[in-house]
C-alpha cells in the first residue's frame, strides 16, 4: 500500500485524479491533497470536493508536511510550482510524478537534478494511447523518411495556458529524432503571408484553442499522392488521471532517476 499526495488537487486534473484514487487502484491510498496558498477550497475534504465521497483528508497548502507522510506525490500544477515541489520531494526522499508542461530549459534541469535523489516520472501526457502514438510515430517516420512532409496540429480547450502543448512538443521531438533532425532548426510554429514553398526538412506544429476540447493531436505525413495521419483524441481527463495513478504506483520504490511513461508502460526504448 502506497500513500499518495495530489498537488493541484482542486484543479480539473487534480479532481480527476482524486476520483480515480477514490477507487483505491493498485492499493494506493490518498494521504494528502495540496493547493496554492489562499485557495478558496482549503480545508475541504478532498474527495468530497471532487464528488467522490469522503476521504478524511482536508485540502492543505503545506506540501512539505504532506509529502513527509506520503510515499509518492502526483503533481499537475504548473512548471514553476512543479520545480518547487520536486525540490521538497527530493529533500524528503519521496517519489514524484509530474504531469505539468511548459518547462523552460532551466526548470527541466532543476527537475533532472531532483531526480538524482528520488525516482521521478516526468511526462507531458500520461495517456496510454498518446504514449503508444509516440512509439508508432517514430516507427512511421523512419520508414517514410524525407519523402513525406511532417505537420502536427493540436487542439485544446480555451483555458490552456501553454502553447503548443507539451504533447505536441514531445511528438515533434520524437519525429525529428527519428528523422535525424533538430526542432531548433526544423520547427515551424506558424505561417502567414508569402512564406515561399515549404522546405523538405521543416516540421510544422500548430495550436488551436477552442471551447472545452480535452485534447486532440494529429500527426500528418504528407506525400505526393497520399497522406498518412495518426490521431489521438482524449474524450475526458480520466485517461490522463488513470495514467498518472498508474505511474505513481509504478514509481514508488524504484531506483532514483528520471523516468517517462514509456518506462511505466514497458515500451521499448527508441
Amino acid at each position: 500500500m502506497a500513500r499518495v499526495v495530489v498537488c493541484g488537487a482542486m484543479g480539473r486534473m487534480g479532481k480527476a485524479i482524486l476520483a480515480v484514487l477514490s477507487e483505491r487502484p493498485f492499493g494506493l491510498v490518498l494521504s494528502g491533497a495540496v493547493e496554492a496558498k489562499g485557495h478558496p477550497l482549503l480545508g475541504i475534504d478532498a474527495f468530497e470536493a471532487a464528488g467522490a465521497g469522503k476521504a478524511g483528508v482536508p485540502v492543505t497548502d503545506d506540501f512539505p508536511k504532506a509529502i513527509g507522510s506520503a510515499d509518492v506525490a502526483i503533481d499537475f500544477t504548473h512548471a514553476a510550482s512543479s520545480v518547487e515541489h520536486a525540490g521538497h520531494a527530493a529533500a524528503a526522499g519521496k517519489a514524484l510524478v509530474i504531469g505539468s508542461t511548459g518547462f523552460a530549459p532551466e526548470q527541466q534541469a532543476a527537475v533532472r537534478d531532483a531526480a538524482k535523489r528520488i525516482p521521478c516520472v516526468l511526462s507531458p501526457n500520461m495517456s496510454v494511447g498518446v504514449n503508444l502514438m509516440f512509439q508508432v510515430a517514430a516507427d512511421v517516420a523512419k520508414v517514410l523518411g524525407d519523402d513525406y512532409d511532417v505537420e502536427i496540429v493540436e487542439v485544446h480547450h480555451r483555458f490552456k495556458k501553454d502553447s503548443p502543448s507539451g504533447t505536441a512538443v514531445k511528438l515533434a521531438d520524437v519525429v525529428a529524432g527519428a528523422l535525424g533532425r533538430d526542432m531548433k532548426e526544423a520547427g515551424v510554429y506558424g505561417r502567414k503571408g508569402i512564406t515561399g514553398e515549404r522546405t523538405r526538412k521543416e516540421i510544422g506544429v500548430f495550436a488551436v484553442r477552442a471551447g472545452d476540447v480535452v485534447g486532440e493531436h494529429t500527426l500528418v505525413f504528407g506525400g505526393i499522392g497520399e497522406r498518412f495521419e495518426i490521431t489521438h483524441r482524449a474524450h475526458s481527463r480520466e485517461t490522463f488521471a488513470r495514467g498518472a495513478v498508474r505511474a505513481a504506483a509504478w514509481v514508488a520504490g524504484k531506483p532514483n532517476g528520471l523516468y517517462d511513461m514509456r518506462a511505466v508502460l514497458g515500451l521499448p526504448a527508441q
